[in-house]
């Protein structure tokens, strides 16, 4: 049975309240107290949010918002003493020392005057860090209730802080000290496609080669205010003739990857797979969406959402171990891979079934290595195979989800971007080419 006066707050009167009387908490910073309070704020100075920037700060390191400790005197004021009813007239703070993360910091609020004309109290305020220094110290005068009130505690609702693009911020981390990508990028003759490509430059996640038509290039330039010298231009009449001279490029080294600009991927891949001159290896070539779901604990790999339409039981193998080799790349050592079906039973009826069941012996036979696979699963008892089909697109819209793109088991990666995809997106496409590149298989 819940108790109930624990739920129960209650006040302390100004008759109830004599000089010296006290109340205190205690409460640990965190990195979700700091990030909410700049929420809650606006305030985003660099030496809270920015872990890079803070280094190189005064304190070296993340601190809290001076206000922070300062709203934990409000908390205590007006929920325990003198506690509902209380009114804050005014307030006054001296700073002493910064409050890290996980520094667990202990409030106390000391009546030092009373003024019974006008009911109002003066406080002496602290806050004490574990260390026992003092952090925040200073004074608040506030007119104390005159009424008893006692009410149920307000339930508050649960808050959930979802770093959107944290995972994609990880994966560019993660090719800090990697050579940058030498990288064709094909038709880029639109300002997403252009710019997304420098910002991946800038970043030092590829060294692009702009291969397209060279009026287009550079109108889309000049309207964006962006310096082109520092980079090479290799000039073509339209955006069939960029994706074959992009792919010759790679046959003869002059480029480490691909990266898709504003032409149709059917387009792009075309030339890839052409046989006499194209990027084919013997490895069937996939796409692998890397998605960055904030309300999910894990990152997702979707495969294949863009190549191929109706793979057959060899096409899956390929498919399944592309994603795993991709995975293992990003830091996943052991991936767990569910095949999607739109039942999880067994039935001839139903050739994705039967393929998935297939996909998980090959996998005991050590044909497949590297994950755990499992299936046929269901996406949901619910779904269909057009909405699985449609997963990524549903993460997006419904999930705040972002996704990074790349194609494999071609002769190299492959960047496949959306007109939709972020900036960070974008780079973080560039970012996992560039780790897979590196560290990837060579096939």
């Amino acid at each position: 049975m819940v108790n109930r006066a624990m739920e129960m707050i209650e006040n302390r009167t100004f008759d109830e309240i004599k000089v010296g009387d006290s109340a205190s908490l205690s409460r640990t910073l965190t990195r979700e107290d700091v990030q909410l309070f700049a929420v809650m704020s606006g305030d985003v100075n660099p030496a809270h949010v920015d872990e890079e920037y803070a280094k190189s700060d005064l304190f070296h390191k993340i601190v809290a918002h001076g206000m922070w400790g300062g709203t934990l005197i409000s908390t205590l004021l007006g929920t325990k003493l003198p506690g509902p009813g209380t009114i804050y007239l005014s307030q006054t703070l001296r700073f002493r020392k910064p409050v890290a993360l996980g520094d667990t910091i202990t409030v106390s609020v000391t009546a030092s005057a009373r003024d019974s004309a006008h009911h109002r109290i003066t406080f002496d305020c602290r806050c004490v860090n574990q260390n026992d220094e003092v952090v925040i110290e200073g004074i608040a005068e506030v007119l104390a209730p005159t009424e008893k009130v006692r009410r149920p505690r307000a339930i508050l609702p649960t808050v959930h802080m979802h770093d959107r693009g944290a995972r994609y911020r990880q994966l560019i981390e993660m090719t800090r000290g990697l050579e940058p990508l030498r990288t064709a990028v094909v038709h880029p003759v639109d300002r997403n496609s252009l710019l997304g490509a420098l910002d991946a430059a800038q970043a030092s996640l590829i060294v692009p080669v702009l291969v397209g038509p060279e009026a287009k290039i550079r109108a889309v330039a000049a309207a964006e205010s962006v310096d082109l010298s520092p980079y090479r231009l290799v000039p073509t009449r339209h955006s069939h003739e960029a994706a074959e001279r992009a792919v010759a490029m790679v046959r003869t080294g002059e480029v480490e990857a691909l990266m898709k600009g504003s032409l149709h991927t059917d387009e792009l891949m075309q030339a890839v797979v052409a046989k006499e001159t194209g990027l084919r290896t013997a490895r069937r070539i996939s796409h692998v969406f890397v998605v960055d779901v904030p309300t999910y604990a894990r990152p997702l790999f979707i495969t294949d959402a863009a190549i191929n339409i109706a793979p057959d039981l060899d096409a899956k193998r390929d498919i399944v171990q592309n994603a795993i080799d991709l995975a293992h790349v990003l830091g996943i050592e052991q991936p767990r891979v569910a095949i999607l079906s739109a039942v999880e039973m067994l039935n001839p009826q139903i050739q994705s079934t039967i393929d998935a069941a297939a996909l998980c012996k090959m996998a005991d036979r050590r044909q497949i290595t590297g994950g755990i696979l499992d299936g046929p699963l269901a996406f949901d008892n619910a779904v269909s195979e057009e909405a699985a089909r449609v997963l990524a697109k549903q993460l997006e819209y419904l999930g705040e989800a972002q996704s990074a793109g790349i194609v494999l088991g071609a002769r190299v990666p492959i960047v496949l971007t959306s007109r939709a995809d972020s900036p960070l997106a974008r780079m973080a496409s560039c970012a996992v080419a560039l780790l897979y590149a590196r560290r990837g298989p060579k096939l």
